[in-house]
């Protein structure tokens, strides 16, 4: 199955970049929806409740894997 949001990515690790996207989701529903434009609002709606979903409540980060080292930098 596809996903909207690659959680997997690098971008995503730190916390507060994982907020401010959900964040800015809520505060823009608001904005919609204090601008009596509903369908936009339930769009935006959606999107953050996707997002709070997949980059808040069900988040688990894969470990950082390190980089192989090579039998040149095994001999040093």
């Amino acid at each position: 199955m596809t996903n909207f949001i690659d959680v997997n990515h690098p971008f995503y690790r730190p916390l507060w970049r994982r907020l401010l996207i959900v964040l800015f989701c809520a505060a823009w529903t608001g904005v919609e929806f204090y601008n009596g434009q509903a369908t936009w609002g339930f769009i935006f709606l959606a999107a953050g409740a996707y997002a709070a979903c997949s980059l808040i409540i069900f988040y688990k980060p894969k470990p950082i894997e390190e980089p192989e080292k090579t039998a040149s930098e095994d001999a040093t």
